[in-house]
């Protein structure tokens, strides 16, 4: 039996959750989305699933500090993770997301592979080659969003794809890549059919 056709737009808000322990059951598939604060997180979800106000986007980088659960069907949820790397937050609130990241990547046992958002102006942080190791050694595909490509020229986009993939092409586990801008509709249709074969695997 083929598995039905995923429709985007009918995702719904599931929960937030401060912990695992506050989470849906862990069974079905989710895909996290990941991303520096400022990354364009919320509105590249957003875009994604074409409804403009699922995913709250906040004024302030690194306010949120929760797991937010989408629910596409009973089997397939989408997870807004913490944005981190935000120098203006205190030491103990950095803490404590990076506690969930950790948590939740290691130890959340359907969760199927992460989009992780990098701002295609400054990709590559050293907080986003930190995050990319550890997705490695918990053995998770990695689709990355370049995200705001909108704010550069095309052949500087394609550019910076490049080389991006260059300086990847020696990271252990499984990555792949794209240009992406929420406010132009670019690669939109690319990213779902990643999402599409995640979760239909």
């Amino acid at each position: 039996m083929q598995p039905q056709p995923i429709h985007f737009n009918q995702v719904t808000f599931l929960k937030s959750a401060p912990t695992l322990g506050f989470s849906p059951p862990d069974k079905g598939i989710e895909i996290a989305f990941v991303g520096r604060s400022n990354a364009g997180k919320s509105s590249a979800l957003n875009a994604i699933v074409s409804q403009s106000h699922l995913a709250r986007k906040s004024k302030t980088p690194g306010r949120t500090q929760l797991m937010n659960y989408f629910e596409i069907d009973a089997e397939r949820r989408l997870v807004d993770l913490p944005g981190y790397g935000f120098a203006n937050v205190p030491d103990r609130t950095r803490k404590q997301i990076q506690v969930i990241l950790n948590t939740y990547l290691s130890e959340r046992l359907c969760l199927y592979g992460v989009v992780l958002m990098m701002d295609i102006r400054h990709p590559l942080t050293k907080n986003d080659v930190t995050l990319l190791d550890f997705i490695a050694s918990v053995d998770k595909p990695v689709h990355i969003l370049l995200t705001k490509c909108d704010k550069i020229s095309r052949s500087l986009a394609n550019q910076t794809l490049s080389q991006v993939k260059d300086k990847l092409s020696s990271t252990q586990g499984t990555v792949t890549l794209q240009t992406f801008s929420a406010l132009k509709n670019i690669g939109i249709e690319q990213a779902q059919e990643v999402l599409t074969n995640w979760f239909q695997f």
